[in-house]
């Protein structure tokens, strides 16, 4: 059921008030005394979180005080979806929230619930909005859910295969192209760090390539790290490091997402998603400690780490959309630890080898709420991922700088005069929050679609 719904005349719905502690007084005066009175009763602050049912004098729902803080816009309502009675509703024009938008995006990205496999114990709350808000929000919402219903299928349900599948299903709705590398002739086309991270997989690796626009639009090129489950290959991962790595497929959920988002909004770009979709497992052909491997490039790379598996990955297909001489390359990939020890969970770093680049993303993220940190690209560090046998390693022996050394590995296999984005993005809410329930999560997509239309659009 659609949990933001278009206001229409005729249609009911209990007004939604928002206010804060600093308005309570003036909100309880103006509702009158029998309000009053019913909020002292039940003991009604306005602490962020809170909530009041105003019943008529015959019972019936008539309005609704939600507490909020106003420093928390996008967030205040994450909670009413799954805890007010369900019917329908509308935002009050007396709240002390100032932008609908985000308390509407709020409420509803709170509904979220993954039902494949186990039903939602009760249905939402609905919020009626006017037409215009509810196209411009109907676009991030379906964006998102596609982030959260991906990176929260396990890995049974969704392999390299399927994933390939979800492509073709976006693909479909917007007469997209897609074709596929798989297995072997991953090898024939000139990508063997995909092959060689993917091969010991029952599962065949492959690339997903993605193809939509008219030819003379500016090319863009999505990339996202497809790693469908890491058990971290030889180099194993402990039994806590791979109990959510079902995840490890993020990126590519990300990138397929924002894809879906570009066509929806008909962005006049040339558009290419390319997807590297692998699992990292353990066999006797696995890919080794030691090994060298040729990329796509020609740049030979020595395998430090089998657990570094998806820059290896994102290589590949980084120096292929190189070729197709875009006007922009963005990848996302849930890339280092490293990331999340600098930054914690909620803030995908992002690297760009360009200022003004960064600095329009930045700006698009805080316009969004959708927060993103840069990190530098210090090319310097490039000397930690020394190899004495072949052009670099795919880690080393420091633990130094690992989110940036990572970003230094994949930059190397974009051209020069490439504008390019690099999200190392969490893609996961470790627990329950108001409007961000635990599991898979998009982070940086909504800002993500904001640059892109501000640079494609104007």
């Amino acid at each position: 059921m659609d949990v933001l719904i278009p206001l229409r005349r005729g249609r009911k719905a209990v007004a939604i008030e928002t206010v804060d502690r600093a308005g309570l007084a003036a909100c309880r005066k103006r509702l009158g005394a029998r309000a009053a009175r019913w909020l002292q009763a039940t003991g009604f602050t306005a602490a962020p979180g809170q909530v009041a049912l105003l019943p008529t004098a015959d019972g019936t729902l008539q309005r609704v005080l939600a507490g909020v803080d106003r420093g928390e816009p996008l967030w205040a309502l994450g909670h009413l979806a799954s805890t007010l009675p369900p019917g329908t509703y509308a935002l009050a024009a007396e709240g002390v929230l100032a932008d609908a938008r985000l308390a509407a995006l709020g409420f509803a990205l709170g509904a979220y619930r993954y039902t494949r496999y186990k039903a939602a114990h009760r249905a939402p709350a609905r919020l009626a909005v006017d037409a215009a808000l509810h196209a411009e929000l109907a676009p991030r919402l379906e964006a998102t859910t596609r982030v959260r219903d991906l990176v929260n299928t396990p890995t049974e349900d969704l392999g390299p295969e399927q994933l390939a599948e979800a492509v073709r299903e976006v693909a479909q709705s917007h007469a997209a192209t897609v074709r596929e590398w798989v297995g072997e002739a991953l090898l024939e086309a000139n990508f063997p760090a995909i092959h060689a991270v993917g091969r010991a997989s029952h599962r065949a690796p492959r690339l997903i390539e993605l193809h939509w626009g008219k030819r003379e639009h500016p090319r863009l090129v999505l990339v996202g790290k497809g790693v469908c489950f890491d058990t971290g290959g030889l180099g194993l991962k402990t039994g806590d490091g791979m109990r959510w790595m079902k995840k490890d497929m993020g990126g590519a959920a990300h990138a397929l997402a924002l894809a879906g988002w570009v066509m929806r909004a008909n962005l006049p770009v040339s558009l290419t998603l390319l997807i590297p979709a692998v699992e990292n497992a353990i066999a006797a052909n696995a890919y080794r400690p030691g090994e060298v491997i040729r990329t796509r490039s020609g740049l030979s790379v020595e395998i430090d780490n089998t657990d570094a598996e998806g820059r290896v990955i994102l290589g590949d297909a980084l120096a292929y959309a190189g070729e197709q001489q875009p006007d922009l390359i963005i990848d996302f990939a849930t890339l280092t630890g490293a990331a999340r020890v600098a930054l914690g969970p909620d803030l995908p770093a992002l690297f760009a080898n360009r200022d003004a680049l960064a600095d329009a993303a930045l700006a698009a993220a805080q316009a969004e709420h959708d927060p993103l940190w840069r990190l530098p690209l210090w090319r310097p560090y490039r000397r930690l991922l020394d190899s004495h046998i072949a052009d670099f390693a795919n880690s080393g022996a420091s633990r130094h700088a690992g989110a940036i050394t990572a970003a230094l590995y994949l930059e190397r296999f974009v051209p020069a005069q490439t504008p390019w984005l690099h999200l190392d993005t969490y893609a996961w809410n470790d627990g329950d929050r108001p409007g961000r329930p635990k599991g898979g999560e998009a982070m940086g997509l909504r800002a993500m679609f904001a640059l892109l239309a501000r640079r494609y659009r104007g």
